[in-house]
């Protein structure tokens, strides 16, 4: 576990302590050499905060405050007053950066959203460019009682710190070891949470340990008894997790993979998803990351992070021209019921690998690579319910057929919560384990949506908006609605004004809509021209291509296993209302065509259930209001959707 902080005195200690021993108390928990710069920078924070609080016989301070989350640490938290400031020093800055501004207040919005402690307290978020012209503003506090940032220098510290006072609320005040004592519950971006991970970092530091959520580190251990009984036992085992959307799947995956890889270096553990944008994101956020906290060429860093998650499909094809086992011997197969059904595998082989001779479907060809194995292996299935968006994926299903019918010896657990029909496809659970040596598990199934911390039930208003719930889904969405904002315009302008409005720091926003809302083109969402994932997501508000900039627009297929902060949903007619419920439709050269396809039906509810489950902390759903002059368009194809969602309780913006 991470030390919270390197550093803790009250201030009145801090002042009478000698510079060389406040430096020695923050040294002695650095567990790598420390760089000349660092101690300068600590040195000059130690002096800096001497002369600017010298009048203060108050307080608490916290040197390195931890933000495991983040995998970071805020150079200073002052607990002053009944207010908490989060100080983040930029020594010898003579400017005050927008990066470096976010980077405060990120800080001050993770305490606020994740540590008990801070919950209920006003923050005040200061970032100190030492050598930046004077500036002290008067503060202005948000609703969550987070302050926007203050700057200021070395000098006026002291002077921005008193200028807040007047305007702090009436509350309780609490003790600095209540305070740092209290239980922090994080809810990391994939991500961040991939980073970290990836850093060596423990689970139990960047997920949440409330009663109220199942705790990842239960599942973690679930599955590590598993391989752990396979090894030791030379059986070949295959373990089904799973879980809501957003309830924690693939951090649960990266965690095993990342701690197989530190601890059991001869298993060879790899993290394997049919997700290209997924697998891209990752990689790319992981190589950027390791390339500047190691000081390593970043193509050395992007084939580190290559090994660790790979493309499911480049590893399928690696193994069809050979018959031996693979080196790994424990691989999570992220978002298993996307899998291809034999008919689709089949054509593909045949028709691009030039496999006559091919006869399976994926999940029945991966089970046979890691059969080869003579002694041991595991594979770990991780099963998102109701998340199957296109053409080919078999469901899971497919999975325990395959089982039946080749691999019968292996040892099967599954959650016990996969009988639900959004796993299924409807089969009943007797029929897919019949012959099979399997034992259901409670621990394999995550039930809480943990993307959104705001609003745990968001899942299931969206599951009601989707299932034709109004009423129901009115009902839910009135006890998030406080704490998760969801808003309808007819005004694709208001949207992006919406989403703008609400981010701070770094919280990403975006444009998303259906891949089949193609008559979205006229209103400046244009589905049919591809986003490059990496750009999109990782890339600065400057970048014209990033999701911030509000341009281009991410369809299910970029997003889905993603997350943004804040996106604005777009929704065309291609899922429209009738007497019915739900019209389903496809454009097709100058026309909408119906889609009868019972399947291909599932398929676009699912792809808008992935659109409305992406946002961390609200949304907003842009409804067009047509144009009779375009018969694609026409406004009665859209009133009656907007109608519905303000049914399911979503308030329709003053337009």
């Amino acid at each position: 576990m991470l030390k919270r902080a390197y550093y803790s005195a009250q201030v009145a200690d801090f002042l009478g302590a000698t510079e060389d021993s406040i430096l020695g108390a923050i040294v002695a928990n650095i567990q790598h050499e420390l760089e000349s710069t660092q101690r300068r920078a600590w040195q000059a924070q130690i002096r800096i905060l001497k002369d600017q609080l010298r009048s203060w016989d108050e307080g608490h301070l916290f040197f390195e405050f931890s933000i495991p989350r983040m995998g970071k640490r805020a150079d200073i938290v002052l607990l002053l007053r009944k207010a908490i400031f989060v100080l983040e020093f930029k020594v010898g800055a003579s400017s005050y950066l927008s990066g470096d501004i976010s980077q405060t207040v990120d800080y001050a919005l993770d305490l606020k959203n994740f540590h008990e402690g801070s919950h209920l307290a006003d923050i005040v978020p200061i970032l100190v460019a030492t050598h930046a012209p004077s500036s002290i503003a008067t503060p202005r506090f948000e609703d969550d009682r987070v302050a926007e940032c203050l700057c200021c220098n070395a000098t006026t510290l002291n002077q921005v710190i008193k200028s807040t006072f007047s305007h702090l609320a009436e509350s309780e005040g609490q003790t600095a070891d209540s305070w740092i004592n209290s239980r922090y519950k994080p809810t990391p971006t994939i991500v961040q949470a991939a980073q970290a991970l990836y850093r060596n970092h423990d689970v139990s530091e960047i997920s949440r340990r409330d009663a109220s959520a199942k705790n990842l580190s239960d599942t973690t251990e679930a599955i590590t008894e598993i391989i752990n009984a396979a090894k030791a036992n030379n059986q070949k085992a295959i373990c089904f997790v799973t879980g809501v959307p957003g309830a924690g799947k693939t951090l649960a995956g990266l965690n095993i993979t990342t701690s197989r890889m530190n601890h059991h270096a001869d298993e060879h553990a790899v993290f394997l998803s049919g997700n290209g944008p997924l697998v891209a994101v990752l990689r790319c956020a992981l190589a950027r990351d390791e390339s500047q906290r190691r000081n390593i060429l970043l193509q050395d860093a992007r084939r580190n992070a290559n090994a660790f998650i790979q493309n499911i499909h480049h590893f399928r094809d690696s193994n069809l021209e050979t018959t031996q086992p693979t080196i790994e011997k424990v691989v999570v197969f992220d978002e298993a019921q996307r899998a291809w059904d034999r008919e689709h595998t089949v054509k593909f082989m045949r028709t691009k690998k030039n496999r006559s001779d091919f006869d399976a479907s994926e999940p029945e060809f991966l089970i046979e690579v890691m059969d080869r194995h003579s002694d041991w292996c595991v594979i770990i299935a991780l099963v998102g319910g109701g998340q199957e968006i296109n053409s080919g994926e078999a469901g899971l299903p497919e999975w325990f057929h395959a089982l039946r019918k080749r691999f019968s010896t292996w040892r099967v657990y599954f959650s016990d919560r996969i009988s639900s029909k959004e796993y299924t496809a409807g089969s009943e659970i007797s029929e897919l384990v019949a012959g099979l040596d399997a034992s259901p598990s409670n621990a394999l199934h995550l039930g809480v949506s943990v993307r959104s911390f705001r609003a745990e039930n968001l899942s299931r208003f969206v599951g009601l908006l989707i299932d034709n719930s109004p009423e129901a889904a009115h009902a839910c969405y009135e006890t998030i609605r406080q704490d998760y904002p969801i808003v309808l315009t007819r005004d694709i302008e208001k949207a992006r004004t919406w989403v703008r409005d609400r981010k701070r720091g770094s919280e990403l926003f975006g444009l998303t809509a259906s891949s089949g809302a193609k008559r979205l083109r006229p209103e400046g969402l244009n589905v049919g021209e591809k986003i490059d994932p990496e750009t999109w997501f990782l890339n600065g508000p400057d970048d014209v291509r990033a999701c911030q900039y509000l341009e281009e627009v991410a369809t299910e297929f970029d997003i889905q296993g993603l997350e943004l902060d804040w996106s604005v949903v777009g929704w065309d007619a291609n899922l429209r209302r009738n007497s019915e419920g739900w019209a389903f439709h496809k454009f097709k050269g100058t026309k909408w065509q119906r889609i009868n396809n019972p399947v291909d039906q599932g398929y676009l509810l699912n792809s808008y259930r992935v659109l409305l489950t992406r946002a961390r902390q609200g949304f907003v759903i842009y409804v067009p209001k047509g144009d009779s002059s375009d018969p694609t368009r026409l406004p009665e194809y859209y009133a009656p959707i907007a109608s519905y969602l303000q049914l399911c309780g979503i308030p329709s913006m003053i337009e």
